[in-house]
């Protein structure tokens, strides 16, 4: 990686069972040729790359061959000041190396599409074609979040402050975020002089944000904003990059991390179909179906523990579900929620306060994380011909193209990055997790 600490580097002793060419079975007659297969193997890596945003800032260890799935990531302490004057003719004591060390297993993912026999040859190289771009996207995107959700995991997080006026609030959780705590300059500023106050060093000559488009939409007002195409070297720019503020250089994708409300299950929002008055009610009937097989999950959610419900400005406990028809279905609370208009959001907990979802924007510094290099042998793309199946395919009327590759991160520095965590006043009310 471009700007390599001399102070601080990690080591990998991981050999794996990996072949990094095309496989192709024979099929009578219709065998692709051997550039075709280097083709689609470089079209597969061309298209997933541009995917790999998280990756672009990790430090990059290939996959060898040969000897297992752990990945061992060293890391060497920096030494103390030798703040003692040495005494002339006398030796000092010296130092020594303080070796740490971080494990890591890969894992094999993958996916495929078939095409029928119903084109021929040559129409079938045109589907390949198209299906290779789509599976490179989803293979890039598949090990970018695996990445992603490793390095938004640590343990180094500031949240953002409420704001109504003049008046900040400090926010301590992400429970206790509204729509009011936004990311800004300032935060941006806090964590670059956070990251510095560990040591943490920059990559190359500026600390990195990784930034959802919802929330760039939010920053790029700012009169601190500066484009990426002002930038005195434009040219030297990040794959996604935007702009900066404050020394910090912003890379935005859309699989920057986002966190909705959820009753456990993937179900995000509804919609309060009656007022609840000063009384209140533990019915709360929502305009929107819910299906048997949603209840039949929010159900299970609950019995795991997964209880909060918030409807409109209240939290409550939820105790049941009920499946049915819009404007009939309802939840169950414990208790009576008092005092909510209709049309309020219903949703589950995990998120903002408010029912918002939860953004966050990761500041990296150098070698916060180490990842595995898909052009090292991570990445494989797989084409099979029409009757490659042998007795499976006995008319020989499919054909497959496909990828699989072994996947790890680790965090190696938690003092190397940072995790804010914040709202969008714009898009929050509405974005669900990814």
């Amino acid at each position: 990686m471009k700007g390599e600490n001399d102070m601080s580097k990690y080591f990998m002793d991981l050999r794996i069972f990996d072949n990094t060419q095309t496989t192709l079975l024979n099929s009578t007659g219709n065998d692709l040729s051997p550039e075709m297969k280097t083709y689609y193997q470089k079209r597969l890596i061309d298209n997933a790359e541009p995917e790999l945003l998280h990756d672009q800032f990790g430090s990059k260890y290939p996959i060898p061959r040969n000897g297992g799935k752990t990945t061992e990531f060293r890391r060497y302490s920096s030494l103390k000041k030798a703040l003692t004057p040495l005494t002339e003719g006398v030796t000092p004591s010296g130092n020594k190396l303080n070796v740490s060390t971080v494990n890591a297993t890969v894992s094999q993912y993958g996916d495929y599409i078939e095409i029928s026999d119903v084109l021929d040859l040559t129409a079938i190289d045109r589907n390949i074609e198209e299906a290779t771009k789509l599976l490179g996207s989803q293979a890039g995107r598949t090990l970018d979040t695996i990445t992603r959700e490793v390095i938004t995991a640590g343990t180094n997080v500031m949240y953002a402050p409420k704001v109504s006026g003049s008046t900040e609030t400090e926010v301590l959780a992400r429970g206790s975020l509204d729509a009011t705590a936004l990311l800004t300059p300032k935060m941006i500023r806090k964590a670059a002089a956070k990251l510095k106050r560990m040591n943490a060093k920059p990559i190359d000559d500026s600390f990195v944000a990784i930034i959802h488009p919802d929330v760039a939409c939010d920053l790029q007002g700012d009169p601190e904003w500066i484009e990426a195409h002002k930038y005195a070297t434009p040219e030297n720019i990040y794959n996604g990059e935007i702009g900066k503020i404050a020394g910090v250089r912003f890379v935005e994708t859309t699989e920057a991390k986002i966190i909705g409300p959820s009753f456990g299950a993937g179900l995000a929002r509804y919609t309060l179909k009656t007022a609840l008055d000063g009384t209140g009610s533990t019915n709360i009937v929502v305009e929107e179906a819910i299906s048997a097989d949603e209840a039949t999950a929010i159900t299970a959610a609950i019995a795991a523990g997964q209880t909060t419900i918030i409807v409109g400005d209240k939290t409550a406990a939820l105790a049941s579900v009920s499946a049915g028809a819009a404007g009939s279905a309802k939840f169950v609370t414990t208790a009576a929620v008092k005092s909510v208009s209709a049309g309020a959001t219903v949703c589950g907990g995990g998120a903002a306060a408010d029912g918002g979802a939860v953004y966050i924007t990761m500041v990296i510094g150098l070698n916060a994380y180490g990842i595995t290099d898909i052009e090292g042998g991570g990445l494989q793309h797989i084409i099979k011909q029409l009757g490659s199946a042998g007795s499976a395919d006995p008319l020989n009327q499919r054909a497959t193209t496909g990828w699989k590759a072994l996947k790890t991160a680790e965090r190696l520095v938690e003092e190397n990055m940072v995790r804010i965590e914040h709202c969008s006043a714009s898009f929050g009310a509405t974005a669900e997790s990814n």
